[in-house]
């Protein structure tokens, strides 16, 4: 059973909300529900909310700035939901700190997959050692999901570091995009090429002495990415 788990479900509309939630609880889950925006955020700074399912059409707050206002509080994983299916929306979602789209109309059946997944995932993620290269130049806490660079906390979206951290474990190994989309973002999910090349774009400003000349997240033209630091013992 999930019945320690909360998952924060946010649409306007009623019907959407009220069939996601049967589904969820159905599975085990406690749920919390917001028709909008501010309801929402209200929820989550007073519920210990372990999951958010966020529509990006709400009545007063984009989903987008929802979701910006939450990652900068807590790196609750969130999935969103769109009838947008403009690749560049969707870009910005994930860049945003998105962890999952599922785009409207979809099957709830898939929606709770997916969900098992996200969650799956950061359960995974929590339970590694601290991973340290180049002479502690770069710091993974895999137990707190926090990453130094140069002894200074740096900031990252969940994709950026389960793509961090993908690499990471796997020095030798070269990751197509298609691979890094199946271990990042789950098998089942519909994305773009472009989004691993965006989200790499960010990892390497944030992590690279110089992006342009990277030394962690190395391009292997015409195959994908491989990691490039050194281990400490």
């Amino acid at each position: 059973m999930n019945n320690n788990i909360n998952i924060l479900v946010v649409d306007d509309e009623e019907t959407i909300v009220d069939v996601i939630e049967a589904y969820l609880k159905n599975a085990g889950y406690n749920v919390f529900t917001a028709y909008d925006g501010k309801e929402a955020i209200s929820i989550f700074n007073n519920e210990n909310i372990n999951l958010i399912i966020l529509d990006l059409m709400l009545p007063d707050i984009s989903g987008e700035e929802v979701c910006k206002i939450i990652k900068n509080e807590k790196d609750v994983p969130i999935i969103m939901l769109t009838a947008k299916i403009n690749e560049d929306d969707i870009l910005n979602g994930f860049n945003l700190g998105a962890d999952d789209y599922v785009v409207k109309p979809f099957s709830v059946k898939q929606l709770i997959a997916r969900v098992s997944a996200v969650l799956r995932r950061v359960k995974d993620l929590s339970s590694s050692p601290i991973l340290s290269f180049n002479n502690g130049d770069l710091i993974i806490n895999l137990e707190s999901h926090e990453v130094k660079k140069n002894n200074k906390l740096i900031t990252l979206t969940r994709s950026e570091y389960n793509i961090l951290l993908t690499l990471s474990e796997n020095i030798k190994r070269v990751f197509t995009r298609n691979e890094l989309i199946d271990r990042v973002m789950g098998e089942d999910v519909d994305v773009f090429d472009r989004i691993i090349d965006s989200h790499i774009k960010n990892l390497r400003s944030k992590i690279e002495d110089d992006s342009k000349s990277p030394k962690y997240i190395l391009t292997i033209y015409g195959v994908g990415y491989k990691f490039g630091g050194n281990k400490d013992d």
